[in-house]
């Protein structure tokens, strides 16, 4: 339900209460001055016919008795001390005054209309009853009307909390949402950035290798060609399985851990490029597994790596480091000499991809290092948590 149609809802129930009370202090009103009639009278004509009028606008005021619920309660309550008619719409207002106002507002209210009806008493008898049972009766009614209004206030008060409980519990779970969708979003850019970039890479260098090399035998140009065609098919099949992991259920579908680094390598080279790997601890080859948010984090690592060093140095010389130890951590190192014949710069770029991965390691716990080296080349250095 919106705020729109609760609003209407509750303007016709505060409605329907409205015209209750004044059906009902109109019925009690009618019934009183009917009853004290038929009795012998004690006052003048005059007096019952002023109660009569008295009466019927305490009705009347019921109508405003929201707008100004204190003013119209302490007047009626003042008439009650002479006029009978007006005592209906009185307890009607107390009601109202303990409805929509504090306690201490409403007991202090109900003292003075006991009071009022104390002196209304001695000012004219009730014959039906002795005085101490009126006033028994007065008390009894008066704390029965000021106990139902404020059990009323209590209600609405809980019933508010739970609804601004159950609109601020709906936001937080939009929020929730959109927060998973973002870092879905982002987690799809890494995948992407990650996959695309480094099959891309590879397609570029080999591509390039057909523009420069117009002396290339039939055969280099045959074997170049059906490398960028291989890399091509894998750039589409890698895109899928990207994917197919955000549609399917979390471990549906693999991806690539510590042990798939070794073919990552050899991929490299059979592109043309010169790639070391150095694993003495076994990482790669899946002698000693690691946790497999670990072994991602150090795959996408390793193929960052490559990637950065195909953009930025496609002639040099890459060496792939993976030193680990239980407990101790693992470290890896991914350092591209300077290319023949000129000083390494700094990579240029968006910077996406060493944002991307830094993001992700920080995601397990590491610490990502990147620089030039002493001889003119480029360092890219992780380390990352293993404990035993």
């Amino acid at each position: 339900m919106d705020r729109g149609e609760e609003s209407t809802r509750g303007a016709a129930r505060d409605r329907l209460v409205d015209g209750g009370l004044f059906a009902l202090a109109v019925a009690v009103a009618v019934a009183t001055m009917a009853l004290r009639r038929d009795l012998a009278p004690t006052v003048p004509r005059w007096v019952m016919d002023l109660d009569v009028v008295v009466g019927a606008l305490g009705c009347l005021a019921l109508w405003w008795r929201r707008r100004h619920p204190l003013v119209i309660c302490v007047v009626l309550v003042a008439s009650t001390t002479v006029f009978e008619g007006a005592s209906a719409a009185a307890l009607a207002m107390l009601f109202t005054v303990a409805v929509h106002r504090t306690a201490r507002e409403a007991v202090p209210l109900a003292a003075c209309s006991v009071l009022a009806h104390t002196v209304f008493q001695v000012v004219r008898p009730e014959p039906l009853l002795p005085a101490w049972m009126f006033l028994v009766w007065i008390v009894t009614v008066h704390v029965a009307v000021v106990a139902w209004g404020l059990l009323v206030r209590s209600h609405r008060q809980l019933v508010a909390s739970l609804r601004e409980r159950a609109r601020a519990a709906e936001t937080e779970a939009r929020l929730r949402t959109a927060h998973a969708r973002h870092e879905a979003r982002e987690e799809l850019a890494r995948e992407m950035h990650d996959v695309l970039g480094h099959r891309l890479s590879l397609l570029t260098v080999n591509a390039g290798a057909l523009a420069y090399h117009r002396e290339a035998t039939a055969e280099e140009t045959q074997r170049a060609a059906e490398l960028i065609r291989e890399n091509a098919h894998r750039a589409l099949r890698d895109l899928r399985e990207v994917i197919a992991v955000l549609r399917a259920p979390d471990g549906d579908v693999p991806l690539p851990e510590a042990v798939d680094i070794a073919e990552l390598v050899e991929e490299a080279n059979r592109a043309g490029a010169v790639v070391r790997l150095r694993d003495e601890s076994g990482v790669s080859t899946g002698a000693h597994p690691v946790p497999t948010a670990v072994g991602r984090a150090l795959y996408r690592f390793v193929q960052e790596g490559l990637t950065n060093a195909r953009k930025h140095a496609p002639t040099a010389t890459v060496a792939v480091t993976i030193t680990a130890e239980p407990g101790a951590g693992l470290s890896a190192e991914v350092v591209n000499e300077p290319p023949p014949g000129r000083f390494a710069a700094a990579p240029t770029g968006s910077g996406a991809g060493l944002l991307g991965l830094g993001e992700r390691v920080a995601l397990v716990g590491g610490d990502l290092r990147h620089g030039p080296t002493g001889g003119g080349g480029w360092r890219l250095g992780v380390r990352l948590p293993w404990t035993a």
